[in-house]
């Protein structure tokens, strides 16, 4: 009976681990809150004091446009990754510190983005992710 339990335990928590939305960059699988609506994607990261270190942010857009982000009432620094339709690397924002003025600086995209990945900052270093890496999606 003991044995039934742990195994069923075992299992349930291997299923929490590999449950949910995430995504695939640089050899590494990010579990991903999914920002896609006006509201999830206006208040995104703000007010959190940390993010697990394999967990991250997406942001799904309808279309393809250049994209600006700020950091604004963002406690921790992100790693701020745009991608294009084809889920091909555009363009990158690393290391966005927090801001806690009233004019926070801007990210913008170099071309236009429909997908942005947020990670804590240096992730993207420490992986090697550069221009034209792929982002792969895990949604359901």
């Amino acid at each position: 009976m003991r044995l039934l339990m742990c195994i069923l335990l075992l299992g349930a928590c291997t299923a929490c681990a590999y449950g949910g939305p995430a995504v695939v960059i640089g050899g590494e699988r990010f579990s991903v809150e999914i920002a896609d609506t006006s509201e999830k994607q206006a208040l995104g990261l703000m007010y959190r004091d940390s993010l697990p270190a394999d967990h991250g942010m997406l942001f799904v857009f309808q279309d393809e446009q250049p994209r600006s982000f700020w950091m604004k009432n963002t406690r921790i620094p992100l790693d701020i990754l745009f991608f294009d339709k084809s889920l091909k690397l555009v363009s990158a924002s690393l290391d966005a510190r927090p801001c806690r003025v009233r004019r926070c600086p801007t990210y913008p995209s170099v071309l236009p983005a429909m997908y942005v990945l947020e990670l804590n900052a240096g992730k993207a270093r420490e992986l090697g992710i550069g221009p034209g890496d792929r982002l792969q999606l895990d949604l359901d």
